[in-house]
């Protein structure tokens, strides 16, 4: 078995979605969902992302940019497909569905699933840079300190992304996502501690991953309460199109930070990965053993976990159970041999 506490950085990600988990894996993704019928659906497919070429995927902090756009795209695209197993099936289609499809000629999910994303992006930018900022703007009227003014702006925006969590925790559909998301982490934490992905084991991993897109978002509050400390603008439009601007700037630094974190298992990742953990107690719950199976069955469609712990942590799983295997036999032929004399 593995070192105690080594960890091999595995290069999967997932989601959760509605009632199963999507796991990706370089451009291939596998979508697992728990049917209504107790069974479990798995879909495998590819995604290159919004841009083909893999020059820009490499380089850093342009790179941030494209995985959190192909995060969102790929996102949607999978929890529509996970809500299409739970759709009304005596649902008729109306004339407006029948309209998108003949103006998109068959493209309608894509096209639809583009516009939500752009709208998604557009409510994140409202309450987490804008509203934060007007809020400030009304409550220090009279603050002539621009450093006080600034910190007030930055305490509103974490005040408002934490409560936003907390609201959303509530909701009974989104209770159950986030126990397949605590699903989607255990199983990533239990690989790349060397553990073999069993029911059992994953059930005992942490539901507490660094690469976690909370962690993420978060690192992209802190990153803009500090950033935008240093920009000294008079003009209050200007500010605030100056504040839009630096968004892609702020989401390729906190990939770069996400991404080292997921790396290292270092002293100082695991200080700056804390406050992710904390609002992970919020974004996962513990899921039950069928949640559990969804997730492997996401993982194993898309990854070979006994090839990576063989060449990480020098596990040979497949001989261990060929060995189990002979051993079981040899034991069924001696029952045998003592049942016949």
């Amino acid at each position: 078995m593995a070192g105690k506490n080594k960890k091999v950085y595995s290069g999967i990600g997932g989601q959760a979605v509605l009632e199963g988990i999507m796991m990706k894996n370089k451009d291939k993704y596998s979508v697992a969902v728990r049917k209504s019928n107790g069974e479990i659906d798995v879909d495998i497919d590819e995604y290159t992302g919004i841009i083909k070429s893999s020059f820009w995927k490499k380089v850093p902090f342009v790179r941030g940019v494209l995985n959190f756009i192909d995060s969102l795209v790929l996102g949607m695209r999978t929890l529509n497909h996970s809500a299409e197993f739970y759709e009304d099936e005596e649902a008729k289609e109306t004339r407006f569905d029948k309209a998108l499809k003949k103006i998109f000629k068959g493209k309608t999910e894509k096209v639809l699933s583009g516009f939500v994303t752009v709208i998604s992006v557009i409510f994140a930018l409202a309450l987490f840079i804008a509203l934060p900022y007007f809020l400030t703007n009304l409550l220090t009227r009279q603050v002539r300190n621009e450093t006080y003014v600034t910190m007030i702006e930055g305490i509103i925006r974490i005040c408002i992304f934490l409560l936003y969590v907390i609201l959303i925790s509530l909701n009974g559909d989104i209770k159950r996502v986030y126990r397949y998301h605590g699903a989607e982490h255990k199983c990533i934490n239990c690989i790349e501690r060397g553990k073999p992905l069993t029911v059992e084991y994953v059930r005992n991993s942490s539901r507490f991953h660094k690469r976690c897109g909370t962690s993420f978002l978060l690192f992209v509050i802190i990153i803009s309460v500090i950033l935008f400390f240093f920009i000294k603008v008079d003009n209050h439009a200007l500010r605030l199109v100056i504040r839009l601007l630096l968004v892609p700037v702020i989401a390729g630094i906190a990939y770069e930070i996400l991404r080292l974190a997921g790396k290292y298992d270092n002293l100082f990742f695991n200080i700056i990965s804390a406050p992710g953990f904390l609002v992970q107690k919020i974004t996962t719950k513990e899921p039950d053993d069928e949640m559990i199976e969804v997730a492997i069955s996401a993982v194993e469609a898309v990854f070979d976990w006994k090839d990576f712990q063989k060449e990480a942590f020098g596990i040979d799983y497949e001989a261990k159970e060929k060995e189990a295997a002979r051993a079981d036999e040899l034991f069924e032929n001696l029952k045998q041999g003592q049942a016949d004399s």
